[in-house]
Order: structure tokens, then sequence, then C-alpha cells
């Protein structure tokens, strides 16, 4: 990057040495003094030359000149950025950039070989003035995935596995001798060991075989790896959790508070085998109570450095699919060990309250304890008795349904969002045959669970995040994991309150309203009509999404300036943490390393997110497999999405989705309204628009594709719902 002694770089060796020194720095500022010192220009017109290209690089979109004189990298023309690879249905791709600046453009044979969702290095060409930024793949960071899932295509002499083409778009060549006895038109799990430089098709080898089309275990499986997640539990670690001893040593409760002769109970779902938290109650005095949330001491039986760790990490999640629970820990731990179960001394970390009739928090306490839980109620056994007053601790259950109540409103009051949409489920045989679907509501023995929950979250995040455990209050929070939730975004507020005035709804703030209040009332008003679950679902679409993190900016939807994960341990990863570092500032430990623990909180939201996605897929798969035996059938059906491909249909009776496509719409031309949510004839001017009601038809059942295909039922003018 110097010049030899005496000698004067020329012109365009000079204007690459210039931007290298931006490329190498691409957040500094320079003038052409220190341009011409680290280039080792010393001569006046050497200088003089530094200052001239400066500008013809600020002319040609290279460089911004933030101030007079001083300059920075714009374009990053010529320079390398790092990002993920964001594929299109083309073939081409967009990489997003890790330092958050714009898109670039990928063209599909500029990729070499990168895929969707892989972190890559690009060479970013010279701008264009006007044009979005364009590049080429020149390195691949670290692959998305591993394992690609499929169907096999066998032919006498070789075979291809044919993947979503959302995940990549070229077919991988198998070898006859690596198919695993795999036979044609199966379901199977593939990985890629080499991608020659040349070559249309990557070659690869079949790792698992998961069965034929239309089985559900083959099915469900196929989900899990579609989403790079794991659907067996290795030997070894199931292995190393059965070494682990039931027995609690005398020593280790010795150490820790005893709630064994606490009136403690657990509340879950009727086929739950996890019980990861109890409660307990107690009274203290006149209108004081204590309050135990006590929650399965997880990390008390898995080792920081154990196998059983390493696996729970790379899960980060348990997945609950539509007619399975694929577990983080291995069930000795999650079924058995941990779990609350009713009449076992059990090892808990607990947050203790004491608290007024009112939901007033007068103390608390945090540490860890032994309880032996009195009963296990499922939640329709403690909404009975809720509701009838009767029945085995029902004085408890009513005095903390109080609380929880009061708990509840003090919450809305401060700005939490009310969010209680409808859970769809279905009824499944043996065989994973949907027979039925149902919707399940959340009633008051949910919240009543779910407000202490939250409750003991808070105040977990508060404790370190407010330094309660300091004696100098002025020191930085240490280290800490939060569950963050931001602001809505003000675009997406703005488009999202456009559409809902459709329905006569208002979703902005009127008067002295917040942004949370108005949306309060926007979803009670919405309540009991056709169109209240698309306004929920796209009021939910609107928020940001919740994830973990060690920077603290608070949970926007729960009105929380301090909020994290403690409660669930046996199926969150981020929970385990919290209990290793809470335990160690306990303790009197130093702050742990930010970055390290930022990391692992990413980890945790992709993992999280993959997770709900497989959800989403599984509950999509089973929609379609329960409508697959009423093609031909007329339902009732609200308009919940609109595109340039058609209409999205949600079905009143049972919420499956479907779409009738544009070519079914054929009494006209329609063109799609991207601003006002619908499609318009362009002769008839008839509209098709979000939320309308309409009869339709189930056309097509499309299980490969987990795709449902309307079309309007009779005519399109008898089709609606007037």
């Amino acid at each position: 990057m110097t010049q030899k002694e005496g000698k004067r770089p020329k012109r365009s060796e000079m204007l690459t040495m210039i931007q290298d020194v931006f490329s190498n720095n691409p957040k500094k500022t320079y003038n052409y003094k220190q341009i011409a010192s680290m280039i080792d220009v010393t001569k006046k017109s050497g200088r003089q030359l530094v200052e001239v290209l400066l500008y013809e690089l600020m002319e040609s979109g290279v460089l911004s000149e933030v101030s007079s004189g001083r300059f920075k990298l714009l374009s990053r023309g010529g320079s390398y950025i790092t990002g993920k690879v964001d594929m299109t249905a083309s073939g081409a791709a967009y990489i997003v950039p890790d330092d958050g600046g714009d898109d670039v453009f990928v063209a599909q044979e500029n990729l070499n070989t990168a895929l969707h969702g892989d972190r890559v290095k690009v060479l970013q060409f010279a701008r264009k003035r006007r044009r979005q930024g364009e590049g080429e793949v020149v390195e691949i960071i670290k692959r998305k995935r591993e394992l690609f899932v499929g169907i096999l295509d066998v032919s006498a002499n070789f075979a291809f596995l044919v993947a979503d083409n959302k995940v990549i778009n070229n077919d991988i060549f198998i070898p006859k001798d690596k198919l695993k006895g795999a036979k044609n038109g199966q379901k199977a799990v593939a990985r890629i060991v080499e991608w020659p430089a040349k070559a249309k098709n990557p070659v690869g080898e079949i790792v698992d075989v998961l069965g034929n089309l239309g089985d559900n275990n083959a099915e469900m499986h196929a989900i899990l790896a579609e989403f790079n997640l794991p659907y067996v539990y290795p030997e070894e670690v199931v292995a190393a959790a059965e070494k682990i001893p039931e027995a609690i040593p005398q020593e280790e409760i010795a150490r820790r508070k005893d709630f064994r002769g606490v009136t403690t109970f657990t509340i879950d779902p009727a086929d739950a085998k996890d019980f990861d938290d109890a409660l307990s109650i107690q009274k203290l005095g006149d209108d004081l109570w204590e309050v135990g949330v006590h929650i399965a001491d997880v990390t008390y039986y898995v080792d920081p450095d154990s196998i059983i760790e390493k696996e729970g990490y790379e899960r980060a999640t348990s997945v609950y699919l539509v007619d399975r629970v694929v577990p983080m820990l291995p069930e000795r731990l999650s079924n058995f060990l941990c779990s609350l179960r009713p009449n076992e001394d059990k090892l808990c970390f607990s947050v203790v309250f004491q608290i007024s009739g009112d939901g007033q928090i007068k103390d608390s306490w945090v540490g860890r304890t032994v309880i032996n839980s009195d009963k296990r109620f499922a939640y329709e056994d403690a909404q009975a008795i809720l509701e009838s007053g009767e029945g085995e601790l029902a004085e408890e259950l009513k005095l903390m349904n109080a609380m929880a109540k009061n708990l509840r409103n003090a919450r809305f009051k401060k700005g939490a969002i009310s969010f209680e949409r409808i859970e769809v489920k279905f009824d499944i045989d043996e065989n994973g045959k949907p027979l039925g679907v149902f919707f399940k509501e959340s009633k008051d023995a949910n919240k009543l669970i779910e407000e202490f929950m939250l409750l003991a979250n808070k105040r977990v995040a508060e404790l370190i995040g407010l330094n309660q455990l300091e004696k100098n209050k002025r020191n930085e929070p240490k280290t800490f994991i939060y569950r963050i939730h931001d602001e809505p975004n003000p675009d997406k507020l703005e488009t999202f309150s456009n559409f809902v005035r459709k329905f006569g709804l208002e979703a902005q703030p009127q008067g002295k309203e917040s942004i949370s209040q108005a949306l309060n009332r926007l979803l009670h008003d919405v309540q009991g009509k056709k169109e209240q679950n698309i306004v929920e679902t796209l009021a939910i679409r609107t928020m940001a999404k919740a994830v973990y993190s060690t920077h603290n900016i608070g949970h926007y939807g729960l009105a929380f300036k301090h909020y994290s994960h403690f409660t669930s341990p046996i199926r969150r990863y981020p929970d385990m943490m919290v209990h290793r570092l809470l335990q160690h500032y306990l303790d009197g430990g130093k702050s742990a390393p930010a970055d390290k623990y930022e990391e692992m909180c990413e980890h945790s939201s992709d993992m999280e997110q993959r997770a709900a996605d497989a959800e989403r897929a599984s509950i999509k798969y089973k929609q379609v497999e329960f409508l697959k035996e009423r093609e031909g059938e007329v339902f009732e059906g609200v308009i919940s999405g609109v595109s340039e491909w058609g209409l999205y249909i949600e079905l009143i009776e049972n919420k499956c989705e479907g779409m009738v496509p544009m070519r079914e719409l054929d009494d006209d031309f329609y063109q799609f309204d991207e601003d006002n949510y619908c499609l318009t004839g362009k002769k008839t001017h008839k509209r098709f628009q979000l939320g309308d009601a309409l009869k339709i038809k189930v056309a097509r059942a499309n299980l490969e594709r987990r795709q449902l295909d309307f079309v309007l039922a009779g005519d399109d003018d008898d089709a609606w719902m007037r």
C-alpha cells in the first residue's frame, strides 16, 4: 500500500490505494491529508491529486462527503461485505448485509453455489448511480444447512433428490451406490458432498430414508428436516441421561429452602408430562400471603460440559408439532427427573412473593428450593373448580385467581397489549389422521398460571437489570439474558390502520390514548366479528418479533422495562442460561462475557423461529389432510389475504386456509390493488377485498405441496355471502 521512496504512484494505482483505505475502514472518515499520509504521498502535487481523486470518487457514488473535506465510504464499490442469502423463486438472491446496509443483488450465475440462508462474503461491484448495488459471492462463510429433505426420483442409472425450490433451486444428484436403500418416490434426507465448479447440480448422498409419501411419521420428520431441526434423539445423549441418579442427596436438600410442607400444585395441559412450574401458597398474616413460583431446577442435573448440555444448546427449544413434542432434553430429564410430578420431592429454582389479596407485591426472594407438589391439575380441571367453587384446593385456586386478575389489570393499565388468539387444534387418531378440528381458548385457569409466570420472569430480570444484588447501584448491570420486544414499526402500523378502517375500526390512538391502548381497544371491538381472526393475525404481524438479547430495551407488548425467560428450562435453553447466570450472581460472581452470551441469544432466537415455522407447517399439513376427504364440499370463508396470484380464504368452520387462484376468477381480468388489499375487475369493477365473506368449494388438497386450492361456489355472484 506504500510507494517506493522518490516515486509517486500512477493515477490508477493511487485511485486503487485510496479505495483500499476506505474499503478496509468502512466506518471511518478521512480528509485528503490523512489519506495522502496513509499511502505515503508527500509532495504537494501528489496531495493535490489525492484531493481531486476523493471528489471524483464522491461523484461516482463510491464516497460521501460527510463534512467539508471529510469523506466516508458510501457504496462499498469494489469492497467486500458479509451477509445472509435471501433466495428468490427465480434463483437469484439478495444479500442482507450484517452491518444493516442496503441489500445487494446477486444474479444466479454469481451465487457460486450459495444457498438460501447461507452467510457469505460478497465482492460488491462499483455502484451505478440510481441502481441497486450488485455483487458476486466469493466465499461461503457458513452454510445455513447441511441436510436437505425431498422426494427421490430414481432412474436406471442415477437418482436425484428433488427438494423445495425455496431452499435449493437445483436437484441434488445421488449416485446409485449412495441411495441407502431408498426407492423412487420416497421422502429422504440428503447431504451435499461436493459441488463441482462448473456443475449445475450438487452431488449428494442419502443419510436417512424417511418413508413413503403420506405416512404420518415420514411427513412430520420431513417437516422437521425441512427446517433443519432434529427429529431423532442421539442414543449417546439418551444413555448419558439414563445414568443420572434419581435420589436427591440430603446435603443438597439441606442447602435449600424447604417448601415441602407448603400447599403446592401444578396446572398443565391434560396430555403434558413435563411439568416445569408449580405454585405454592400459604397465609402470613391479615391479607398477606406467600406465593411461590417454583421452576424445575434443570441445571442441577445438566453439567455445563456434558453432551446433554451441548445437545440442549444446539436444539435450544422443544418443538411442538401438531401431533407430537420433540423435546429439547432427553425424556428421563424432561418427563421424570425434572418434571414436578405430584407427591415426589423435586429440586426447584424459585421466586417467592409476599403479596396482598389485591395483588400488591410487598417483598420477594429468589433462590433454590425443594418442593413436593400436592396436586396435579389439568387446565380443564382447575377451570371447573374456579367456575363451580368446589373441589380440591378450591379456596387456594379462588384466591390466586383473584390475585392474578388484579396483576393482569395492572399490566393493562401500564400499557400491556391483550393478544388472545384462538388456538386451532386437531382430534387425531393413533395413526396421526385428523378426525376433526376444535378451538382452544385461554380461560381463567390458563391466565392464572400466565400471570404468575410473567411476574417471576419480570422479577428475575429486574434483580439483575436494576443492579439489586449490587451495593454500588452506579455500576453497569451485569450481563444477562433478556426477552425483548421493540415498539411497532410506524410504517407497518399505518398500513395496518388503513386496512382496519375498511371494517369501521380504528387502530391509531385517539385523544390521549397510547399506541398500546389503541390496539387493545381495536382488539376488543373486533371480538365476535367475522374478520376477528384476520385482524388479530395482522395486528400480531404489525408488531416486532420478541427475541433474546443481552441488550435490554424492555418488552413493549407486556409493558415491562425488564423481562426475561426463567420459567420453562425444560423446554427453552435461554431459561437454562438465566438460571446459571442468576445463581452465579447470587453467589457474588463477576459479569459474564456479553459477546459470548449475545451469540447464544441469537442462536436461541433463530431456533425458536425455526420451531415456530415447523409447527405452522405441521398444522398446514393436517389442514390439507383434513380437507383431502372433503374435496368438492362447500364452506363459508373470509378473504384472509390478497395477492397478484389470487385470493387466500380462511374457512370459518375450521380456520383452514387455501387459495382461489387468479385463473379461477375467469369472468373478468382482475388487477391487484396492493394499497387497498383487493382485486378489482377491469370491466365489471367488481372487488374482492380482504375480509369479504365468500362461499367456496374445495377443489384440490395437495399433500405433497401442503396446498389447498379453492374455487368460488357456483357463479361468482352466488359466492358472495351478503
